[in-house]
């Protein structure tokens, strides 16, 4: 993902990017808009110096969600801080819900 601040154009996770490089409170607007939960993986395919396309590939992105580590962290954080209870009750909810095996 891409994250435009301040006329500097960072490339990585969302989450960690924000953590690392953007202050606190300091975020008015975030708007994703990628297709979602499609249950495939992109993949960008290369064209030659002709413009035909060619048999080379790189997975862009997998459309496809999971409870991973990286997830059970996040809900760890949440759960730990110091945010409102409705969040943490509405995180226990989705959790439940989503269940952690896909």
């Amino acid at each position: 993902m891409y994250i435009i601040s301040m006329n500097t154009l960072y490339y990585g996770d969302n989450l960690e990017i924000l953590r690392k490089y953007i202050p606190d409170e300091s975020v008015d607007l975030i708007y994703l808009d990628p297709p979602f939960n499609s249950q495939r993986a992109y993949n960008v395919i290369f064209q030659d110096k002709t413009g035909k396309s060619s048999s080379a590939q790189i997975q862009a992105f997998e459309d496809t969600w999971t409870w991973s580590s990286e997830t059970q962290d996040a809900f760890d954080e949440i759960m730990q801080g110091k945010y409102s209870i409705e969040l943490k009750d509405m995180m226990k909810a989705f959790k439940e819900f989503m269940g952690t095996t896909n």
